[in-house]
């Protein structure tokens, strides 16, 4: 695999490389493409964090933890896989705890089933041995997990921001004064207030940052657009007489003519996208402005 993955950073008839997956492989991709001076977009791994502060609404943060924590069995890249109390775990631990137990593990293909087993036997292993090495840290296991409490909401928002990955982060809270901190000074690129997935519409940039990402423009929405553009600017000089010229070292565009009916001099800029937007369109389009 990793030889077909060099070929693809090494062809010459490949301009841009965009990629999702591990900080592995990511970082591999990026400094190898971007070596032979192309594009590349690399969204990698991440540590998703949600803060929880005490005049959240209980309800709704109970629901939205645990549908974000184990919808598609935690293995979803915007999955909140950390929670950070402020003020103490005690109070949301018992409910937390039974919106989990309600939850039933089955088959994908069964109605009834909210959630399926993980991908593989390596993953569930992987799995079992991070509850053991909280176990082992200290960490209290209440139904296979464990919390993160804070002081203050500024405490929070520093644990999360000393994570190094930077896709995701959430605040649950009523307090429009908390969100706005929250969202001012979160590291995070994608933040979500009540919202415990924040993922964006895809006309809009997904915005991953920090170890979880490495590029220049970000998937989707206008920085989507703008990663497979290749933009050129055209400068155009028409004169109605072709005698009479003489020679200028000015810069074109800073000429001046005595006659300024006499010529049309007008800038253009052409974006030229070079994605094949479906079969029923052509192979490039191009916009004029």
């Amino acid at each position: 695999m990793q030889d077909v993955v060099n070929a693809i950073c090494d062809d010459d008839d490949i301009e841009a490389v965009s990629f999702v997956g591990s900080n592995v492989a990511g970082m591999h991709i990026y400094s190898r493409a971007s070596a032979k001076g192309k594009g590349v977009q690399s969204n990698m791994g991440t540590k998703n964090h949600a803060i929880v502060i005490p005049v959240a609404n209980v309800d709704a943060t109970i629901n939205a933890l645990v549908a974000a924590g184990f919808g598609a069995a935690g293995q979803r890249c915007m999955a909140l896989s950390t929670v950070v109390f402020v003020g103490g775990s005690k109070p949301w631990e018992a409910e937390l705890v039974e919106g989990a137990k309600a939850l039933k593990v089955n088959a994908g293909t069964e109605s009834d089933a909210d959630l399926g087993p993980v991908i593989s036997k390596q993953a569930k292993e992987r799995i079992h041995s991070l509850i053991q090495s909280g176990l082992d840290e200290g960490a209290r296991l209440l139904l296979d997990g464990r919390s993160i409490v804070a002081d203050s909401l500024e405490e929070a928002i520093s644990i999360v921001n000393k994570n190094k990955y930077g896709n995701g982060a959430a605040i649950f809270t009523t307090s429009g004064v908390a969100a706005r901190k929250f969202q001012i000074e979160i590291e995070a690129g994608q933040v979500g207030i009540n919202v415990p997935i924040p993922v964006p519409l895809p006309f809009f940039s997904t915005t991953g940052n920090k170890a979880s990402f490495a590029g220049d423009l970000n998937f989707y929405g206008k920085a989507g657009v703008n990663f497979y553009t290749q933009i050129k600017t055209i400068t155009q000089n028409w004169k109605d007489s072709t005698g009479g010229s003489k020679v200028n070292l000015a810069m074109p565009t800073s000429q001046k003519f005595d006659d300024e009916m006499s010529c049309i001099h007008f800038f253009q800029i052409v974006w030229v996208l070079i994605i094949s937007m479906s079969s029923s369109f052509p192979d490039m389009l191009v916009f004029l402005s």
